[in-house]
């Protein structure tokens, strides 16, 4: 799950990581008061997506405008307010389509000496979080990572114990911060990695970090994402969720307890068991289609779910063709049969339905098709299905 960046911010401050101060506003004249209230010269007015890349991305509506603007004035934080709300921002992260603006945050203005990159991610393979830092603040991480690796420092840590100062220390020396950045670098990295634990985060990013004139640390951005399956017990977190950021298709999969997740390709996918479904997916490019979606309906999914499974997965005008992959453990080909017959009637099928099933009731499962005037392609094994799928499309 994904926050605001203002949200982001509001957290950091809870735990105790210097922000700057700033306000939230849905409207330009809400702009206007922020602006006064923070009392200074300069301002910064951030539209507020979930997506990164707003300072160089452009509207839709507007190209001329940026999601983040410096002002100097009340009038001039109303008139960048007013240009960005409503309006679809388009960044490297977005799309094409953009996504809308809902609200902004005025925040106030900062001595910037410096500015770092910071990020903490889960390193699957050494089993622990990692903080990672460099001097190439502001600017595309992905690119440096991509093209000059060796410029981004990282430290492991254990999450019970937390990040240590003599590892702290170490990043210090290679972002070549000393004197009092150091005690602040301490203190600010010890805050975030304590954050990025106890809250259960996925990705934390802050780009950039700035470096005051007095040497102190300063969050200017805050990009954090959070594992679904511990909202459970992060309930502070879980209110922060904004479903209108969220693909509606996916979130209505998710109120349907399946696994879902929307592609840019042509071939809808139905299928028991994540693994099988990541296999499916493989095997369809393998022989020349494109996935659009991964969807698991698991072990144990009933008819009606199953139901709003394809209902979902024909919702998307890029599905040209429907490929089921069963395999019957916990779950009852019969289920997926009777699933498949139940969409036909209530939804129709108006693209080619390949379908595979074996395992258990595989039979009834087949003969349940087989007795019914569903349109459909049967499939001997998962090679055959996926070429099948390929083929429908073009013929």
């Amino acid at each position: 799950m994904k926050i605001h960046e203002y949200q982001g911010k509001e957290l950091f401050h809870k735990f105790g990581v210097k922000v700057l101060e700033n306000r939230v506003a849905r409207s330009g004249d809400q702009a206007a008061a922020a602006y006064d209230e923070l009392g200074g010269a300069i301002a910064v007015v951030k539209a507020q997506i979930h997506a990164g890349g707003r300072g160089k991305g452009t509207f839709i509506e507007n190209a001329d405008q940026k999601g983040v603007q410096l002002v100097k004035s009340a009038a001039e934080a109303q008139a960048a307010a007013q240009a960005m709300l409503g309006n679809h921002l388009v960044t490297i992260q977005t799309g094409p389509e953009g996504k809308k603006v809902n609200q902004v945050i005025v925040e106030a203005g900062c001595d910037i000496a410096r500015e770092l990159y910071l990020g903490i991610v889960l390193d699957r393979e050494k089993k622990f979080p990692v903080l990672m830092c460099s001097q190439e603040g502001g600017v595309e991480i992905e690119k440096v990572a991509h093209e000059t690796p060796e410029k981004i420092f990282k430290e492991h840590f254990d999450p019970a114990t937390g990040i240590q100062s003599d590892q702290i220390k170490s990043l210090c020396d290679k972002l070549e911060l000393s004197g009092d950045s150091v005690a602040a670098a301490d203190t600010f990295m010890k805050a975030l990695c304590k954050l990025y634990v106890d809250l259960d985060c996925s990705l934390m990013e802050i780009n950039p970090l700035v470096v005051t004139g007095s040497g102190d640390l300063v969050a200017l951005d805050a990009k954090l994402n959070f594992d679904s399956n511990a909202l459970f017990r992060q309930t502070e977190v879980a209110a922060m969720r904004d479903l209108s950021e969220e693909d509606e298709s996916e979130v209505r999969a998710a109120d349907s307890g399946l696994s879902f997740i929307n592609l840019e390709g042509n071939i809808g996918c139905l299928v028991n068991g994540a693994g099988l479904a990541m296999s499916t997916m493989d095997i369809i490019k393998l022989h020349g289609g494109e996935p659009a979606n991964f969807l698991d309906v698991g072990g144990g999914a009933k008819e009606e779910a199953v139901t709003e499974a394809f209902r979902i997965i024909l919702s998307d005008d890029n599905v040209k063709a429907v490929l089921v992959n069963i395999f019957g453990g916990i779950m009852s080909c019969e289920t997926i049969a009777n699933a498949v017959v139940a969409a036909a009637k209530n939804v129709g099928f108006t693209v080619p339905l390949v379908v595979r099933l074996e395992g258990t009731d595989v039979e009834k499962g087949r003969k349940i098709l087989d007795d019914s005037d569903v349109d459909l392609i049967s499939a001997t094994d998962l090679t055959d299905a996926a070429k099948k799928a390929v083929a429908s499309i073009s013929q």
